[in-house]
């Protein structure tokens, strides 16, 4: 269909479809929009601590004014899922795929299966193609910055080798925000230090492009109990977030993903944040409280001044920013980790609501006046996202790459048409909600299972013992102890043990319909293993020592990739190969 000239400058009055439009009065279909992108992706983010989840009045500490305001410009997303664990959450967002088809376990970085050079990591596998990848074909400049989780062992499980033309990061789940290095003691997973450490403290984690940012890691003695003069991680992103800005050529079109280490513990934040928020610590509340507020009031603050900047340059007008996070918030181990959910059911490592339906919203000048300011309550996922940008960029998101290693294929679906009100409904009528078979979801299970379904308003849950399954109070942690971790459910195939719940009538998960409708459960557990036989379990192998060996000899005390060094010339070439062409190089009209 041609686009007429006079709605398209209606719906995206930008610099970005000034071509498009004028293409399309000729009678010609429009040029791809290609606006700036910038992915903001929080990690560890609970429902009940964004402001706009907070009835008036009720905010309990929570302090999100910038990311509030961003959302009352833009489209809440109400129904946005994701994963319940951090890696393969990222992994499916890289990837443009369900985390059942790319990977389900939370291993450390360190994993390796010699007899599988495809597939044999944690992670993504080399053979498919990344997010920055396709936007970097698409003529964007392409930058990462934060943390990657994403996998680590090849220089094509970096971001550089996934596409990105610029990076700043850290490789895996946590490290300490004063030090950058990564925390034995803080992981349940192990596998993140190295003979001759100490047990508080592993290798370092920082890296730039392909190498690691010697210069840019503080002392070990930076503490949060003793850091002046230190630089906080979240900051030395930010900072490099807002320098590129800057710097930025707004002729080309600018992706910058950017995924703080906020809100994920372990706990730490300038003092001065710190003491903003003492009223939720002792005597009257727990100090974990107090922490994630003050650390969740920083990176709202910076995502403040990112905006800012976007205004101040005039690349506003011409943005689409989406911001949500990786997982639900933790509640496990009596809240040690901050994050609340209510009024949602479990948290982070579950998959109940609480642990897959994230924050989600997006903004810019980009989206059309007549959908600013309000709610999508359309089911959608995080990795559909890659077939949207790969939309707005003018890309296939087909992963040829993939298809001829033999992987599974992008299920990403274009979410555009409908953010902009182009379509009434969501191209996604149903969700397979994965899992990796163990109770707490942290740890070397490669069991992917389907562990649920969410189809229209109803949603399945099927595995053997689900945790969390209950619910958090409007102030959580308090001084009361619950072991969220403990608090076990069966899920089972029949009306007697089955978990299906009505999402539209019932998002907090209280009433259990199995027995009330059990045509729907028969139904949904039928639809549940056809999904099944479509999982992806590679052997991811198990931690290989050649990567401490990398970490003593060839990067000083750094992680670091440390097979298939000798690709670092192609994992280069495909994040820089489109960089310097100009977009109307890449306009394509047909």
């Amino acid at each position: 269909d041609v686009v007429k000239p006079f709605m398209c400058l209606r719906m995206f009055p930008t610099r970005l479809l000034l071509v498009a439009c004028t293409i399309a009065a000729l009678g010609a279909v429009a040029a791809p929009l290609r606006p700036h992108v910038v992915y903001v992706l929080l990690d560890d983010w609970g429902w009940a601590d964004a402001g706009w989840h907070r009835p008036t009045g009720e905010a309990q500490g929570v302090s999100t004014p910038h990311m509030d305001a961003l959302v009352k410009e833009g489209i809440e997303l109400n129904r946005h899922y994701s994963y319940k664990v951090c890696s393969p959450s990222r992994s499916a967002i890289q990837s443009g795929r369900n985390p059942i088809h790319v990977s389900v376990t939370n291993t450390m970085e360190t994993y390796r299966n010699p007899s599988d050079p495809v597939a044999g990591w944690s992670a993504m596998p080399v053979n498919m193609t990344g997010l920055g990848d396709v936007m970097a074909r698409g003529g964007y400049s392409t930058h990462f910055y934060g943390k990657w989780d994403a996998g680590m062992a090849t220089p094509f499980h970096s971001p550089l080798g996934r596409g990105y033309n610029k990076s700043l990061f850290y490789f895996h789940h946590q490290n300490d925000y004063w030090t950058s290095a990564t925390q034995p003691h803080e992981s349940t997973a192990g596998d993140t230090t190295c003979p001759g450490y100490p047990p508080d403290r592993g290798p370092r984690d920082l890296w730039e492009d392909d190498h690691p940012a010697w210069d840019l890691v503080n002392s070990v003695n930076c503490t949060q109990v003793s850091h002046g003069g230190c630089r906080y991680e979240d900051r030395i992103f930010a900072d490099r977030v807002l320098a590129e800005v800057a710097a930025h050529n707004v002729s080309m079109p600018l992706f910058l993903f950017w995924a703080p280490h906020a809100v994920h513990d372990p706990l730490e934040v300038p003092q001065e944040f710190a003491d903003r928020f003492a009223e939720w610590g002792p005597p009257s509340g727990r100090w974990e409280r107090q922490y994630y507020l003050a650390i969740l009031s920083y990176v709202d603050t910076a995502i403040g001044q990112l905006v800012s900047l976007l205004h101040a340059r005039d690349m506003w007008k011409d943005t689409l920013l989406i911001v949500h996070s990786d997982n639900g918030g933790p509640i496990y181990q009596n809240g040690r980790a901050g994050g609340n959910n209510w009024p949602l059911r479990g948290g982070k490592v579950s998959n109940w609501e609480g642990g897959i339906r994230v924050n989600a919203f997006v903004s810019g000048g980009v989206l059309p006046e007549t959908v600013r300011g309000t709610t999508s309550d359309a089911l959608m996922a995080a990795w559909d996202w890659y077939a949207t940008l790969a939309g707005l960029a003018g890309i296939s998101p087909i992963d040829a790459r993939a298809a001829a290693a033999g992987l599974p294929p992008v299920d990403s679906h274009d979410l555009w048409p409908l953010l902009v009100g182009l379509n009434a409904t969501s191209p996604r009528q149903e969700l397979a909600i994965g899992t990796d078979g163990l109770t707490i979801g942290i740890g070397k299970s490669f069991n992917t299972r389907v562990g649920g379904l969410i189809r229209g308003k109803y949603k399945l849950l099927q595995q053997v013992l689900i945790p969390m399954a209950g619910w958090t109070g409007p102030i959580f942690p308090n001084l009361t102890r619950w072991d969220a971790d403990y608090t076990l459910a069966v899920c089972g195939p029949s009306p007697l043990a089955g978990c299906l719940f009505d999402l539209e009538q019932d998002p907090g998960e209280h009433h259990n319909l199995a027995r009330e409708r059990p045509e729907v459960l028969h139904e949904m557990c039928s639809r549940l293993h056809e999904l099944q036989r479509t999982v992806f379990r590679p052997r991811r192998g198990r931690h290989d020592l050649a990567a401490c060996k990398a970490v003593q000899e060839k990067y000083h005390g750094f992680w670091g990739p440390w097979a298939m060094l000798d690709a670092w010339p192609e994992a280069r070439e495909r994040a820089w190969h489109f960089r310097e062409k100009q977009l109307t190089e890449h306009l394509i009209v047909v």
